[in-house]
């Protein structure tokens, strides 16, 4: 099945990380890319040497990126110098080849049969920011293995995706405590 977990609410990382514990915990082969996520998030700490059939990745740089336009600025004073925004449709080009890279290993993690579940988190933002291009991502999930479930995770989730997926998760947010106490991500929470 396509799985894809999506929305503005805070979550989507976290259920993905709770289905790979779960397939561990059956016995099962999990490759687990993190798109646009550079290491040093505290759940690559313990993933990392935590069971022998996880292989984890990281695609990304230690900021992050945007189009102009798609993130509100007000009140980022705190996390702006973390951030690099681009022209719409002129993403950095060292940043596409590193995605590119990233896709690459994902087509042979789909389609060579060895893994059983295949997370591709936050690869709905690259999709959305135009880092990668729906007919690629399309192509890939068509030549998955057919016993290899695949997760898709993050915001904005494309029209394409959401109609091409078995199942859509989207997480909500009523209510969050950065919108209401202009709290920032915290260490083992959010980070």
């Amino acid at each position: 099945m396509i799985q894809v977990y999506t929305g503005n609410g805070k979550g989507k990382t976290t259920a993905s990380m709770g289905l790979t514990l779960r397939a561990l915990g059956a016995g099962m082969q999990v490759m687990y890319i993190q798109f646009m996520k550079a290491k040093g998030y505290s759940e690559q700490k313990i993933l990392s040497g935590f069971a022998p059939q996880l292989t984890l990745e990281a695609v990304g740089k230690p900021f992050f990126i945007a189009p102009e336009g798609a993130i509100e600025t007000d009140g980022a004073d705190g996390w702006k110098a973390h951030v690099v925004v681009f022209p719409p449709g002129q993403p950095p080009a060292d940043y596409v080849a590193m995605i590119d890279e990233g896709m690459e290993r994902t087509a042979e993690a789909l389609s060579s049969g060895a893994y059983d579940l295949v997370v591709l988190d936050e690869i709905n933002m690259a999709l959305h920011f135009g880092l990668i291009q729906w007919p690629k991502l399309e192509r890939m999930l068509d030549r998955k293995a057919a016993h290899t479930e695949v997760v898709l995770t993050g915001r904005g989730a494309t029209a394409e995706l959401i109609a091409k997926a078995d199942l859509v998760t989207e997480m909500r947010e009523i209510k969050h405590y950065y919108q209401e106490q202009g709290l920032e991500a915290r260490l083992g929470i959010e980070n």
